[in-house]
C-alpha cells in the first residue's frame, strides 16, 4: 500500500520566484545535464530568467514549502509543459503524477501537449505513464508529445 500524498498545493508564481526556479533547476538538472553538455550556472540562470513567466508558472508546495515548479504555456494550437522541477527529496512519492494530472485537466481536450526531457532522466517514465510518446531524440533532449485527448497516437521517431 502506498503512502498518502503529503499536503500538496499549487500557487501562481510571482516575479520574485525567479530565483527559486533557478535554484530548483540547478538542484534537479545539474547532475544529469553536466555529463551531457557541461554546467554553466550563469547560462542556466539566464535561460530561466528569459523563459520565466509568472502568470503561467505554478510553484509546487508541500506542507506549505516550495518543493518544485512547473509551467504550462500555450503556443499556437499546442501547449508546452516546461520547467517541471521537483526537488529530489519529494520525487518518487506521487507528487509529480498528482501535479501532472492537475495540469492535464487544464489543457483543452483538442490541444496536444509537448515537452522536452533530458536523455536518461527518470522523469521520462512519468511522462510515458501519462500518455506522452517520444518523437525525437537529439542525444541531449527527447521531445515528447501527448496527443489531443490523451491518447498515445504518435509513434516514436529519432
Amino acid at each position: 500500500m502506498s503512502a498518502p500524498l503529503p499536503d500538496l498545493a499549487l500557487r501562481v508564481a510571482v516575479p520574485e520566484d525567479v530565483d527559486l526556479v533557478a535554484a530548483l533547476k540547478e538542484r534537479v538538472l545539474r547532475r544529469d545535464l553536466e555529463p551531457l553538455v557541461g554546467w554553466d550556472p550563469d547560462r542556466s540562470r539566464a535561460r530561466v530568467v528569459e523563459h520565466f513567466s509568472p502568470a503561467r508558472t505554478r510553484m509546487i508546495l508541500v506542507g506549505g514549502d516550495v518543493a518544485g515548479t512547473v509551467t504550462l504555456r500555450p503556443d499556437g494550437d499546442e501547449s508546452w509543459l516546461e520547467m517541471f522541477y521537483l526537488d529530489e527529496q519529494h520525487q518518487g512519492r506521487g507528487i509529480g503524477s498528482a501535479v501532472l494530472r492537475t495540469l492535464l485537466a487544464e489543457v483543452p481536450a483538442e490541444r496536444p501537449l509537448r515537452l522536452q526531457v533530458l536523455v536518461g532522466s527518470a522523469a521520462r517514465r512519468l511522462y510515458e505513464r501519462h500518455g506522452f510518446v517520444a518523437e525525437h531524440d537529439d542525444g541531449i533532449d527527447i521531445w515528447m508529445r501527448r496527443a489531443p485527448g490523451g491518447s498515445a497516437g504518435v509513434t516514436a521517431a529519432s
